[in-house]
């Protein structure tokens, strides 16, 4: 059974869509979804640098174009399952069939100002601790103020915090924890520090009317499989404050009987995570077109004969 994933923010690197964009309509597509969220994607997945792609307004309509612009490169894909990190949500909202493309480029867009609003009131941030167990490092960021943002699996937490919180930590690392490693985000994402940004994307997903996933839509809330369009967007809201759990997405994965898992652009993070977290598991992460193939592959290995579905 195949996975079909989505990174979130912080995965994103200066001109990382360059080569997406020689593929057949590939820019015009971008330019499409430019024209209705109001952000020249192409200018900031092409020419723009890092500190401006770490904008939140831009990184995350950056990234879920990112990761329509390589699925849609895939060709006919129909995976078992998908699921985002954070953002990547959004990306797999829309593969899920819950939100078409420009519907979900819209709300992200709105998502990322609303989070870069919230952002600006406190100066805080994001950091990865490698290494560690949840039961002695979890108590040990509660003690400093810090939240366990990202419950990530395969050794790895993301505290999220005011930077003297993080400084803190940085000095005082809980044991077992190897490194502590500072983000490339904005904000402390995924705690009540965006609290201001779910009332705002509540608003705006009112407009919207969501169908239900046409595919296994795993919600990194709490891992769980949700069968409605409604509840998949009231989750897309409410996770902006909530901490992710990512480590609960492998654990269904593995029920559901993975064999395989592909990341779209910009891949790598979630891939790494799954080498060690679902070991025997393949996996493909596409960084760029040249990646292609050997995705290709992994879904003809993957896919379930027409007869083999029927019980024949």
């Amino acid at each position: 059974m195949l996975v079909l994933v989505a990174p979130g923010q912080g995965a994103q690197t200066p001109g990382f869509l360059n080569p997406w964009l020689e593929l057949p309509g590939a820019a015009d597509r971008l330019a499409a979804w430019s024209d209705a969220i109001g952000l020249d994607l192409a200018h900031y997945g092409t020419q723009a640098d890092a500190d401006d792609i770490r904008d939140t307004a831009v990184a995350q309509p950056l990234l879920v174009a990112a990761g329509l612009l390589s699925a849609t490169a895939l060709g006919d894909v129909s995976p078992g399952a998908v699921a985002g990190h954070s953002v990547g949500e959004f990306t797999a909202a829309a593969f899920a069939g819950v939100l078409d493309d420009t519907a979900a480029l819209t709300l992200v867009r709105k998502r990322g100002l609303a989070m870069a609003e919230a952002a600006a009131i406190t100066e805080t941030g994001m950091s990865a601790l490698l290494g560690g167990a949840p039961e002695t490092t979890v108590p040990h960021l509660e003690k400093l103020g810090l939240t366990p943002a990202n419950m990530n699996g395969a050794g790895q937490i993301v505290a999220a915090g005011t930077l003297e919180q993080l400084a803190a930590l940085a000095e005082d690392k809980p044991e077992g924890v190897r490194k502590v490693v500072a983000l490339k985000v904005a904000g402390a994402f995924h705690t009540h520090h965006m609290a201001p940004a779910v009332d705002a994307l509540a608003k705006a997903a009112e407009a919207l009317t969501p169908a239900d996933p046409t595919v296994t839509y795993v919600s990194n809330k709490d891992g769980r499989a949700v069968a409605t369009g409604a509840e998949v967007l009231e989750r897309l809201v409410g996770q902006v404050a909530n901490p992710v759990r990512w480590d609960l997405c492998m654990e269904t994965f593995k029920e559901l009987g993975v064999t395989g898992l592909i990341e779209v652009c910009p891949g790598g993070t979630l891939t790494g995570l799954a080498k060690r977290a679902l070991p025997g598991v393949r996996t493909v992460a596409l960084k760029t077109p040249a990646d292609l193939d050997a995705a290709r592959e992994l879904i003809a290995e993957t896919s379930t004969p027409a007869a083999d579905a029927a019980g024949a």
